[in-house]
């Protein structure tokens, strides 16, 4: 006799399936319209009164930055949970997004350590401005090796796009470099002590601000580490005020400097204090790289010459490398000498060889980026600089001897002298010198020589 199985004993699965396929078309949670908002860039934001107040306000986060907008423009979340920036041209150009449309998103907050969040139904983040740092760090802020794992200055105290100086947390060691125009490679001007002796790698580095007692009469300010593959952890302290620094933010400086800045609630003028400093005024200064702009002798934390073919003159911001002409194969290059004066890089980057100086000088002749080398006789180490800025007197007598600078200059572009064996001026050009303003004021001065067709002219 054949069995057969009875048709309510299929119903069932069929029936999951069914409310399965069912449930899988439910529409995705959207935010409530009293949660939704469209403010226009036009005065004040919105409804809200920003205090500009420079003595209580930081900007700390920039969404949207290097990619300004105008008047007019719109910030909107709708109710697909996206946040939205879009400028006031006539196709409305999306200046900056959340990428959060249709994600869960119900509802937006502004925490209290200064994280701004996308929050789902369940109240976790969809998404978080922590996850995008620019040139600032606030308590709690994480940063990942392999994730959003630097910070980049601005340009300058009014112009906040990126800028050319990064802190970097490194496999094993946190890191500081500047970009130039001349290095396709950028420059290492700092560099931590390993962590984790040797083994492992940074998971995350937490930037924290702990009381260091339960009276809390003082904080730390400090990041707290783990090590991957390693058992290593613990924290590196950075400062100690003797307040609650809650309210702290880290942040690479314009001027290159990583510095803590810490809000003290009770006075009312000159609030934020620099609680820390990377580079101080305790002989690290000089690592700076533009701690002397373009060009400087750094001595005791002070500028204090200007290296030029002439010789060491006073020190000025107008202070300057004779200018190179437009690097070319066969031009005609020669170098001026310094002594004595080691460069911000020396401190991590020794250089090539050992080779000849010779050899090194060669080098930098055919490297376009190139704009001075560093050579040191007792190693034969040579390194080309991409960037000059700030040389720091050696105060070791014997190092002063062995260890010196050239600096690049061409003789088809002469400013104000001839250098022996330079080719002479010619009518056409080069023809003319011309002076400096003074002995510390490298711009061009009001005299000048001149080689015209029959006679010489001043």
């Amino acid at each position: 006799m054949s069995s057969s199985t009875p048709l309510h004993s299929l119903s069932l699965p069929l029936s999951i399936f069914f409310i399965f396929l069912i449930s899988s078309f439910v529409a995705p949670a959207t935010v409530p319209p009293s949660k939704t908002f469209r403010y226009v860039n036009e005065g004040e934001f919105g409804e809200y009164i920003v205090d500009r107040s420079e003595s209580t306000m930081r900007w700390v986060w920039d969404a949207n930055r290097g990619n300004p907008v105008h008047d007019n423009a719109t910030l909107t979340f709708g109710r697909d949970g996206n946040l939205v920036l879009a400028d006031a041209d006539a196709d409305g150009r999306v200046a900056w997004q959340t990428g959060t449309a249709n994600k869960g998103v119900v509802d937006l907050k502004l925490l209290q350590n200064g994280n701004l969040v996308l929050l789902d139904k369940l109240r976790k983040f969809v998404w978080q401005s922590f996850d995008y740092p620019t040139d600032t760090l606030l308590i709690g802020q994480v940063l990942l090796p392999g994730g959003p794992n630097k910070l980049v200055s601005r340009v300058s105290s009014v112009d906040g796009s990126a800028g050319p100086y990064s802190f970097v947390v490194e496999q094993r060691r946190l890191a500081m470099y500047l970009n130039s125009k001349n290095s396709p490679k950028p420059l290492l001007y700092y560099a931590s002590d390993e962590f984790g002796n040797g083994q492992g790698s940074l998971a995350h580095f937490v930037f924290q601000s702990e009381p260091v007692t339960d009276e809390a009469y003082a904080y730390e300010l400090r990041f707290m580490y783990d090590m991957n593959n390693s058992t290593n952890s613990g924290t590196y302290i950075l400062a100690r005020p003797k307040y609650n620094s809650t309210y702290s933010m880290l942040r690479v400086d314009f001027d290159g400097n990583l510095r803590i800045y810490t809000f003290y609630d009770k006075v009312d003028w000159g609030a934020w204090e620099v609680t820390f400093n990377l580079f101080d005024r305790d002989g690290s200064e000089w690592r700076l790289p533009k701690r002397c702009g373009s060009l400087g002798v750094c001595e005791d934390d002070q500028c204090v010459a200007c290296p030029m073919p002439q010789g060491l003159l006073g020190w000025s911001k107008n202070c300057a490398a004779p200018m190179l002409s437009v690097c070319k194969k066969g031009a005609n290059v020669d170098y001026y000498k310094v002594v004595g004066v080691e460069h911000f890089m020396n401190a991590y980057t020794e250089g090539d060889g050992p080779m000849k100086i010779a050899e090194c000088r060669e080098r930098c002749s055919k490297d376009c980026g190139c704009l001075g080398f560093f050579y040191r006789e007792e190693s034969s180490k040579c390194l080309l600089a991409p960037e000059l800025g700030t040389l720091a007197k050696v105060s070791n007598s014997s190092h002063q001897l062995s260890s010196f600078t050239r600096i690049k200059l061409t003789f088809d572009n002469p400013t104000d002298i001839l250098f022996m064996d330079q080719e002479v001026l010619r009518p056409g050009a080069p023809n003319i010198l011309v002076s400096k303003v003074s002995n510390v004021d490298g711009f061009e001065g009001p005299h000048s020589f001149v080689m015209e067709q029959k006679q010489l002219a001043m």
